[in-house]
This record gives C-alpha cells, sequence and structure tokens, in this order.
C-alpha cells in the first residue's frame, strides 16, 4: 500500500457510489469498491471488523494484502470473537489494529457505576466503540465496514460508496448489496474463518452482555440491546 495521494470528498463519493453500484455481481463489486480505495487512499484506507466472521476482511485483503483492519477491543467481548480475531489474523494478510477505550471496564465501573450497558447502553456505546473508533480513525482518510442493507429497516439505504460527513470521510461498504445467501456461499467457497457463535444462533455479534441469539424468522440483529428502544450503536448512524 503507498500513501494516499487524493483528498476524499462528497462528490468523489457519489462518482464513487454511481460507478459501483452498476456492479450486480456481489463478489465482483465487492473487490472492485475495495480495490479502488485501496488505489485511492492507499495506506490512509481501513476496514472495521467486528470479527462475526473474517469475510470483509478476507475480501479486503484479496484486493489490499496488507490493508489495516480495526477491530473494537471493547473489554465487553464473547472470548469466542477474541478466538476470532486471533484466527483471522493468523490466516489472513492484514495488519490488525486492536483499538481499546481509553478506560477499562473497572475504570468505567468505578466512574459511571456497574453495569452502564444496563442504564445507559448509548453511553457505554459511546465510551467503549463510537468514541474510540473516532480516535482510531483519525489517522485516514477512508474507510470500510461490513454494513448490509438487508440486516436491519435502518440499513436498508446504505451506499456501496458514501460520504460520512461526522467524521469528513470516504466510507465503503463493500457488501451493502449482499445477502445472507451471498455470505454464506462465499464463506462456504474460500473457508472465510467465522465465529463459532454463528452456529448457536448469534446472527449478529456485538459485547456479550448485550447480544444474544435470534429466534427463526427475526429480523437479524434483533439479539443486540433486546428490550431495549435501541438498534444500533451509534458508528454507522
Amino acid at each position: 500500500m503507498t500513501t494516499a495521494v487524493v483528498q476524499p470528498t462528497p462528490e468523489l463519493a457519489a462518482e464513487a457510489d454511481a460507478r459501483f453500484e452498476g456492479i450486480t455481481d456481489p463478489v465482483e463489486q465487492a473487490l472492485a469498491v475495495l480495490t479502488w480505495a485501496g488505489e485511492t487512499f492507499g495506506d490512509s484506507f481501513a476496514i472495521t471488523s467486528s470479527m462475526a466472521d473474517g469475510l470483509l476482511a478476507h475480501l479486503a485483503s484479496r484486493a489490499v494484502p496488507g490493508v489495516n483492519v480495526v477491530f473494537l477491543n471493547t473489554g465487553y467481548h464473547f472470548a469466542e470473537t477474541i478466538g476470532t480475531r486471533d484466527w483471522i489474523t493468523s490466516v489472513l494478510p492484514i495488519t490488525l489494529h486492536d483499538v481499546q477505550p481509553p478506560q477499562t471496564v473497572a475504570e468505567q465501573d468505578a466512574e459511571h457505576g456497574a453495569k452502564l450497558y444496563e442504564r445507559d447502553p448509548d453511553l457505554c456505546c459511546s465510551l467503549r466503540k463510537v468514541q474510540p473508533l473516532a480516535q482510531a480513525l483519525a489517522g485516514f482518510t477512508a474507510w470500510g465496514s461490513g454494513v448490509r442493507r438487508d440486516e436491519s429497516a435502518t440499513r436498508t439505504g446504505t451506499k456501496v460508496v458514501d460520504w460520512d460527513a461526522k467524521r469528513g470521510m470516504v466510507k465503503v461498504n463493500p457488501l451493502a448489496a449482499w445477502t445472507q445467501e451471498h455470505v454464506d456461499a462465499y464463506i462456504a467457497e474460500h473457508q472465510v474463518p467465522v465465529n463459532p457463535l454463528s452456529e448457536i444462533g448469534y446472527a449478529s455479534i456485538g459485547c456479550a452482555p448485550c447480544t444474544r441469539p435470534v429466534a427463526p424468522g427475526e429480523d437479524p440483529r434483533a439479539g443486540r440491546w433486546a428490550g431495549k428502544n435501541k438498534v444500533e450503536c451509534g458508528l454507522h448512524t
């Protein structure tokens, strides 16, 4: 990868989105978007991964070997998620950025009280995910996520290439048009590492205290913050 020579702008994002939206094959589209991001922004491009699986990291490493991968190590992850992180890092040509909040869980408990995620999940997400990501991405000019349109009603309008006005960055969503069937087929064909929790009903995997398995037919993100009026952590809104 090389140093970026192109400045991110809303116009650049809109032009790229119009170009790549016309690619109908999901794998071809994802690889084209990631290749463009790597060539356009070089070392100033990073993707994020929740380590639910290695799908985005696998695609990105094919298009941009050595790609920067940001993992938000919140301190509340399942052991299986940490194991998946280590597994993916060991088998794929990526550069992992293991990002931790300024406070440990114990320090946060001392300041805000125990189990903040139960009393004020928005604040907990802000402290352990949103703010650390903002700091981690400050060194980049473009970033990518694994958000898909079919995951929830709040994500149906996801663009393949978008302008992240909050951060002043180009944001790519290479998997925006993918369905679960596309995901399953790619993972099977390429033997992509998958978080073992997905085998027991965890369709969307976040922090352990705020994630449960979903029942057949439920929205894939129904297991996140179940029972609370919350469907997003704030990273993508």
